[in-house]
């Protein structure tokens, strides 16, 4: 989240090691244990909800405050969840709806959304904000496209959310399977809308772009339905998270200008639009987010969404404070002053969160 555009968190002991621990219940234990892990192996495989305890450890390190009682979890009475489920677990996907912890996910999966997570559940980078567990990736699964078409049929979506782990092992990071899937969703329907959320591409860029390209220029396209109001034929989100004096800890491994420069090479590209989030809380200032605004918009940018950190696990990085209702109106305010032309800003607000709209 990506992000699934994740990337390397602060040092520590701990993050020496490339090889994630498995939580399972162990996780209610204050240190890791070669022990716990042991029992672990002798039960059921680990679920969505048993993640794994990070490369990293900040469990030495509070929250500013307890968290408000404006943040929290929507509860709906939809009956959309379980076939949701169904279709994301009977067709062995990976959303990062469940692999990043997302508060939203009962709401949106309630509404019969999830935003699929391409090329499996490990990342190859290690967030100091993201639950997406870290290590060695399974080899690319070529099959995974076609699945997700299936089960967007199956939940007759009209507008889907496409992100990934980082793969920095691959040539073209993955970008392959970004535009197959794109090319699978398109030929299915050609007026199905589609956002990417991808990683930087470290070391790809151009060529990632390029794949993506050839398939936007090739795929079925139809303005029908609700591309009717525009020819925009993919939104490319690529998450800028954070301002650039705290990289060094909350995005390690990661650079600000990269992400600027993997945003603007994005829109140039014809009829696509581009999008970025900032998660908020970390430490940075209200100068900080508003200048990170403004590269945005100098790189191309067209859409922003800013929402509360929360944090994943007490081995994450801690909440240093939880802004107010009011300063999130400000910023919307201010993203707004600044030519987005779709703004959300809110506590529980995600990247993808209500894409859609």
């Amino acid at each position: 989240m990506s992000s699934s555009s994740s990337s390397s968190s602060s040092s520590s002991s701990r993050s020496e090691s490339n090889t994630p621990h498995l939580q399972g219940q162990a996780a209610s234990s204050d240190t890791p244990s070669s022990k716990n892990n042991s029992k672990q192996n002798n039960k059921a495989p680990v679920t969505p909800a048993q993640r794994i305890i990070p490369v990293f450890d900040h469990s030495d390190k509070a929250n500013s405050s307890r968290m408000p009682t404006y943040i929290r979890q929507a509860l709906t009475h939809k009956t959309h969840f379980a076939a949701t489920a169904a279709s994301v677990h009977e067709n062995k996907l990976v959303t990062v709806c469940e692999e990043a912890h997302c508060p939203n996910r009962n709401e949106c999966w309630n509404r019969g959304t999830a935003t699929f997570m391409l090329l499996g559940d490990t990342c190859t980078r290690a967030c100091g904000f993201c639950a997406v567990k870290t290590g060695q990736p399974d080899k690319v699964d070529h099959s995974e496209p076609a699945r997700i078409a299936q089960a967007v049929a199956e939940m007759s979506l009209d507008f889907v959310v496409l992100t990934s782990v980082n793969r920095d092992e691959l040539a073209d990071g993955g970008a392959a399977i970004f535009a197959e899937t794109l090319l699978e969703l398109r030929t299915m329907n050609a007026t199905i809308g589609v956002e990417f959320l991808t990683p930087d591409f470290r070391n790809c860029q151009e060529k990632a772009v390029e794949i993506v390209t050839d398939v936007l220029l090739t795929a079925p396209f139809s303005r029908a339905g609700k591309n009717a109001a525009n020819e925009v034929r993919l939104i490319w989100g690529h998450n800028i998270e954070t301002v650039p004096s705290l990289y060094k800890e909350v995005r390690k491994g990661s650079k600000y200008q990269r992400s600027l420069r993997m945003l603007r090479l994005a829109g140039e590209v014809n009829r696509v639009e581009t999008k970025s989030s900032i998660i908020l809380g970390l430490g940075e200032t209200e100068d900080e987010v508003y200048q990170v605004m403004q590269d945005l918009r100098n790189n191309q940018v067209n859409r922003i969404a800013l929402g509360q950190y929360l944090r994943p696990t007490r081995y994450h990085l801690p909440v240093k404070e939880y802004l107010s209702l009011e300063q999130f109106s400000v910023y919307e305010t201010m993203a707004s002053e600044l030519g987005f032309s779709w703004v959300k800003s809110g506590p529980m607000v995600r990247s993808s969160y209500h894409a859609e709209d």
